[in-house]
């Protein structure tokens, strides 16, 4: 039975994430766990929370975080329901991305599903602060939904890559189990800078197609000084239901996402967005 963790703050962006993981899982055995975590607003470690004054604050935000778990959970009832499905709530106090790393680890989660919580822009969405967090601490696999985003099924999933990675299947499964569920096909996208793959990239490219043999699939090149450009390019041109990387923080990651400028815009996506990251294959 696979096992997906949902984070909501009770926003509508959130049950759109939540919606989309279970219309995409719709024909597949799944426990999903709602996850809210709540700090007080004024939280003070020394002082607030453990204050004899105040000794019910942390029950009131408690009895708000379980209150509003049992209303998501009825309205994933009344719109979704499902007997291959199963829920379990849980209420924390802690910040959100620290608990999602404690649920992940104690529960063995596969993969974990939230919306971007970014602002909205002109057609784009911009990934927030909580989703680059957890792009940098996750470990699990990350499936991030744009606000407003309208499900499609994940029929064409683009898969950016600079083939310095050696992939074997397993590091690949969370996407490819996600692709057979709805006979997707896989588009590998290699940015060309100006200098042609060298040994080890053929090497490695040739081994992902060894990987993907069958699985429909098709590489593409395209030019231009910037991943994010290329993509926005490749998306302008091609249906695209669902971006996919590898964290390789070393190398393609690194320049894409984690750069001090990049880091403060965010990356715009108009997709969902699937991350896995490289280190625990490695």
């Amino acid at each position: 039975m696979k096992k997906i963790l949902l984070p909501t703050d009770f926003s509508e962006n959130a049950y759109n994430a939540i919606a989309y993981a279970i219309k995409a899982f719709k024909d597949e055995e799944c426990t999903f766990y709602l996850l809210n975590t709540y700090t007080p607003v004024l939280y003070d470690s020394e002082y607030i929370l453990y204050n004899s004054t105040q000794p019910n604050l942390a029950e009131a935000y408690k009895k708000n975080s379980l209150t509003g778990l049992r209303k998501v959970e009825r309205k994933i009832n009344r719109d979704f329901k499902n007997p291959n499905h199963h829920f379990e709530k849980i209420s924390a106090f802690n910040l959100l991305i620290d608990e999602i790393r404690v649920q992940v680890k104690s529960k063995e989660i596969d993969l974990v599903v939230m919306g971007t919580q970014g602002a909205t822009g002109a057609e784009e969405i911009l990934i927030g602060t909580n989703s680059v967090h957890a792009i940098n601490k996750l470990k699990a696999p990350l499936l991030m939904i744009p606000s407003d985003y309208e499900y499609h099924p994940p029929v064409n999933i683009l898969f950016p890559t600079d083939f310095e990675l050696d992939f074997i299947a397993a590091q690949l499964e969370p996407i490819f189990n996600l692709g057979e569920k709805h006979t997707a096909k896989f588009n590998i996208l290699h940015v060309y800078f100006g200098k042609d793959l060298d040994e080890k990239q053929e090497k490695n490219k040739k081994n992902l197609g060894k990987i993907l043999e069958d699985t429909p699939h098709q590489f593409y090149t395209i030019e231009n000084k910037s991943v994010p450009k290329a993509i926005k390019k490749y998306q302008e041109q091609n249906e695209v239901d669902l971006l996919f990387m590898v964290n390789n923080k070393r190398s393609f990651f690194e320049n894409l996402l984690f750069r001090p400028v990049v880091n403060k815009i965010g990356f715009h996506i108009k997709v969902p967005f699937m991350v896995i990251q490289s280190g625990k294959f490695n």
